[in-house]
């Protein structure tokens, strides 16, 4: 198959990854995981179908890829939202939980594959670390409200840092696969802000003494 120039010249700057991310994450998105193939990733990038056998063995180590790249994403998601808000512990989880959604409805797709231990290398370093740098974007203000240096590491911090996790992840996917037709009236982004509000004023008031 012949290159594209702009994918030759991809290739020949070494960039050739970057150029086949890319197109995964396309392919992904129009077609979703049953239907991803390495030969129409390279095809969409413009590149022989043994080309990327340069960097992915398989289509496992591509979307392993792909996945560790989104969970960059979500990462940033959360980030943008949590700088929005006050510093307030609260307002902070708040932030977190709306970026995690937001992410989420931006892109099902992905948002799908992250957690699709079936099809991704889960032992894979930079997959997992990715994965846990998302996690304590959640963890951090879990913390800071029960004055800890580690949620994870605290009862009640874990539980909280679990139920946000929960919270946040299961109305992605309700929402995604459209099980909360019961609330038409909000739009995604204020359901998933009322919900996170009621938890949180919840998680809030629970509070032991002294934190």
């Amino acid at each position: 198959m012949a290159r594209t120039r702009t994918a030759d010249k991809a290739y020949h700057h070494g960039d050739l990854r970057s150029a086949l991310l890319e197109a995964a994450d396309g392919l992904l998105e129009d077609r979703g995981v049953e239907a991803f193939t390495l030969r129409e990733c390279a095809r969409r990038a413009g590149v022989s179908h043994a080309a990327p056998a340069h960097h992915f063995k398989d289509v496992r180590s591509l979307l392993t890829a792909v996945a560790a790249g989104a969970f960059q994403r979500i990462t940033a998601s959360m980030r943008a939202c949590k700088a929005a808000a006050s510093p307030d512990p609260l307002a902070q989880l708040q932030g977190a939980g709306e970026g995690y959604i937001a992410f989420a409805l931006r892109e099902p797709q992905h948002f799908y594959l992250m957690f699709r231990c079936s099809v991704v290398d889960t032992e894979d370093p930079e997959l997992a670390a990715s994965g846990r740098e998302a996690f304590l974007e959640l963890e951090r203000p879990v913390a800071a409200l029960h004055r800890v240096d580690d949620a994870m590491a605290d009862d009640e911090g874990s539980i909280d840092a679990v139920l946000l996790w929960s919270l946040v992840h299961g109305f992605a996917h309700l929402y995604l696969d459209g099980r909360l037709s019961q609330r038409a009236d909000l739009d995604a982004a204020a359901l998933a802000e009322r919900v996170i509000q009621r938890t949180l004023a919840a998680l809030g008031a629970n509070l032991p003494a002294g934190r």
